[in-house]
């Protein structure tokens, strides 16, 4: 996911270029990368991680937590309680509303033709013009027109959320060319990701919707291109989806094999328990499994026993997600970087994994762990050493030359060696013993609140919290509402707070919003850390302009070596897997792509 927050000219979509020269045109293509070629050809016949041979039919039940009260996942109000599957799910798929462009989750960044059959741009990729399927249409049968395009422009625009707003801000006009093309001009503020994150906007229909109520929730069916439409709808409980015979791209190679039921039931329960109890019944055929104790105890029912419930791990190329105690550097008890060090230091992550989950997790160390991003265990290569030499100091030389590694302890829980490192960090900082308490130069106590929302939190907090009290160090933990969390949070309110930072292959301008200087101060970015380092801004912008995958490579690693010497967060830890259970009637491929499973690819088995 992309995010940009800061300023934009705000222009119609008939609005002139900010002065950009035209560029000669360049050939049309089927697909686009952010670095490299695309790895598959024009002339393609199937996805690798599908079986086009997949049974179709039946129907394919999910039970998910939370609730639902709007049906149109583009805009702003309602945008936590919209129903899942419509849009942008990144689990089920996208069955009403398209992008122009498929995303392939087996390659790093890669958009394939979908409702755009073509898609043009120039090397500097100053524009992006994009060539619409005659065949493309919406499921009421109109077919999907460039002014469709220019309608959800305007309506994302003024009323969508705001990371569609960011993805096109660098578009200064937006404009109809011929009689199935749509071009979008940039200015000087585009990058090289521009033109991906413009195909993976959703085309909305625009005889469908009403502009004077388009930013009103609704629970009225929208109409999209999808393969599915919605067939019933009741709030906060399920909404059932129906497989359209008439899917006009039924039969494109990007679609083979993929969306395989006839109906797909999406249930919805108050209660993680109740959700579990569900696909214990049979009322839900697949449970997305993130809990290691719950892994390890809770699938002893019978019919796991007997075979009729499978469990599962399937491996993804994808880094791991970053999970960690994040400081607010806001905060003047965590300016100093050493304070910081020495307290990531004494989380016990050993004594945690072995006594609360089963030895289940790996330590995270890196931003970018388990794949070819990471800095762990590489020492920096000259390009990386060209790329930080501006910035000296800003990366440790454990961290450069490869040896940096998270604390190791014991596992007692109280291991002495690692309490005395992070005690000898703490003195360079200024801090000593008075009495039991460790007070730092200014003579007040080394003392800060953890702010949590749930009972899961709280338990890696107490755990942290144990190690902390032998310094002296006084951790006080506060459990509030989701309401007052996200308000807390969205201000900066808190001194730390449990984050968990998504990873990908390609990370790109979603990095500016969580670690970028200009997101410090806005309110409601990600930039929880309240990060603020030349490096860091230098380093983003090198990742989204830099055109090789091996360069790409270099700049991301480098980032990732600012990051961890930054001490921003406390690193937890991951699952070196990913893991579901199944009603043995559900299938899938036996290829797994380079994110991982693809549930849209699944399949009920006949009868």
């Amino acid at each position: 996911m992309r995010h940009h927050v800061f300023g934009f000219c705000v222009l119609s979509v008939a609005a002139l270029s900010c002065g950009m020269a035209q560029t000669a045109r360049a050939e049309p293509a089927h697909a686009i990368a952010m670095q490299g070629e695309p790895g598959l050809a024009a002339d393609f016949q199937t996805l690798p991680y599908a079986d086009p041979d997949a049974p179709q039919g039946g129907t394919m039940r999910y039970c998910v937590f939370g609730n639902f009260d709007n049906l149109n996942p583009v805009i702003v109000r309602g945008a936590l309680t919209t129903a899942r599957g419509i849009w942008f799910d990144k689990e089920f798929g996208n069955l009403v509303f398209e992008p122009l462009m498929q995303r392939s989750p087996d390659e790093p960044f890669t958009m394939y033709g979908l409702i755009a059959e073509t898609i043009e741009t120039d090397d500097e990729r100053s524009y992006v013009e994009f060539r619409l399927d005659p065949k493309a249409k919406f499921s009421d049968g109109q077919r999907i027109r460039p002014e469709d395009v220019l309608f959800t422009v305007r309506m994302l625009r003024e009323h969508g959320r705001p990371i569609y707003a960011n993805w096109l801000r660098p578009a200064v006009k937006v404009e109809k060319v011929g009689e199935d093309g749509v071009r979008f001009t940039f200015d000087d503020t585009a990058d090289r990701e521009t033109p991906l994150l413009i195909a993976g906007l959703p085309v909305l229909p625009e005889h469908a919707f009403d502009e004077k109520t388009f930013e009103q929730t609704t629970l009225e069916p929208v109409i999209g291109s999808g393969p599915y439409v919605i067939s019933e709808v009741r709030p906060g409980q399920e909404i059932v989806y129906k497989k359209n015979p008439d899917y006009w791209a039924k039969d494109l190679p990007i679609r083979k094999g993929v969306f395989n039921y006839d109906t797909i039931v999406i249930d919805y329960y108050r209660d993680s328990n109740a959700q579990f109890e569900g696909f214990k019944k049979g009322n839900c055929h697949i449970y997305l499994e993130g809990d290691p104790n719950h892994w390890r105890t809770a699938y002893d029912f019978p019919a796991v026993t007997d075979g009729r419930v499978i469990k599962e791990t399937f491996h993804s190329g994808a880094p791991a997600n970053m999970l960690a105690f994040v400081f607010n550097t806001r905060r003047p008890v965590f300016a100093d970087r050493r304070v910081r060090k020495a307290l990531s230091m004494l989380f016990d992550f050993e004594w945690a994994n072995k006594n609360l989950y089963y030895g289940a997790y790996q330590r995270t160390g890196s931003f970018f762990q388990n794949s070819e991003l990471s800095a762990l265990g590489r020492p920096a290569s000259e390009a990386e050493k060209a790329l930080l030499a501006p910035y000296p100091g800003d990366v440790e030389p454990d961290v450069m030359d490869g040896t940096y590694e998270p604390t190791v302890s014991d596992g007692s829980g109280s291991d002495r060696k690692v309490l005395r490192a992070a005690m000898q960090e703490l003195e360079a900082a200024g801090y000593s013993f008075a009495g039991r308490r460790l007070v730092g130069p200014d003579g007040k106590p080394l003392a800060f609140e953890i702010l949590v929302q749930s009972p899961e939190q709280a338990k890696m907090a107490e755990a942290y919290n144990g190690t902390l009290s032998r310094l002296g160090i006084a951790m006080t933990i506060r459990m509030v509402d989701d309401s007052q969390y996200q308000a807390r949070k969205d201000a900066f309110d808190f001194d730390m707070i449990i984050g968990a930072y998504s990873a990908s292959l390609s990370p790109g301008a979603e990095q500016d919003y969580r670690w970028g200087s200009r997101a410090k101060d806005i309110n409601g970015s990600f930039n929880y850390a309240g990060a603020s380092d030349p490096a860091i801004d230098a380093l983003i912008q090198t990742i989204v302009t830099t055109r090789s995958r091996e360069e790409f490579v270099d700049a991301v690693r480098a980032y990732d070596r600012v990051l961890i010497s930054g001490h921003y967060v406390v690193p937890l830890f991951h699952m070196p897997e990913q893991r579901l259970a199944r009603w043995a009637f559900i299938k899938h491929p036996e290829t797994t792509p380079l994110y991982g499973y693809q549930l849209p690819t699944f399949w009920r088995a006949p009868e």
